[in-house]
């Protein structure tokens, strides 16, 4: 998956796919034509009620791929906001799936980045790092 280049519409025609969807299923769960499904397929964006219904729909959770956009293309540095005070959640630790891993594990096998510069560049603890080399050496 190119997480530069999200076409959340596609996504979500692949995951129908996979699971088989019914479209007269989706058609009811969404209150719409099957006209307008389709369009929805061929969206590069869709508004996040959208989003939500069809994460509800097809149990996959599709804003996590923004959240693996932002920690790998945008990453928070620590203490980066630590004493802004906010109403909105703060996050303890950042949810890392495979293809994030994967992406970081290869840039350092290629010798593209460090150790070190990935811990600092994606604020990902030494230990988490450390363990996903030994996993990924098994």
């Amino acid at each position: 998956m190119d997480l530069k280049n999200i076409n959340i519409g596609e996504l979500i025609k692949e995951t129908v796919a996979q699971n088989e969807g019914e479209m007269s299923r989706i058609c009811s769960f969404h209150k719409c034509s099957e006209e307008e499904v389709i369009s929805m397929y061929n969206e590069e964006n869709l508004d996040t009620n959208t989003l939500l219904r069809w994460s509800k729909l097809l149990e996959y959770d599709f804003f996590r791929i923004y959240s693996q956009y932002l920690i790998l293309y945008n990453p928070i540095k620590k203490g980066q906001n630590k004493n802004i005070e906010t109403q909105l959640p703060q996050f303890r630790k950042n949810i890392y799936m495979k293809e994030m891993k994967d992406h970081i594990l290869e840039k350092i096998n290629k010798g593209e980045t460090t150790l070190r510069e990935a811990i600092k560049d994606y604020g990902i603890p030494k230990t988490t790092l450390y363990t996903w080399m030994k996993k990924n050496n098994n």
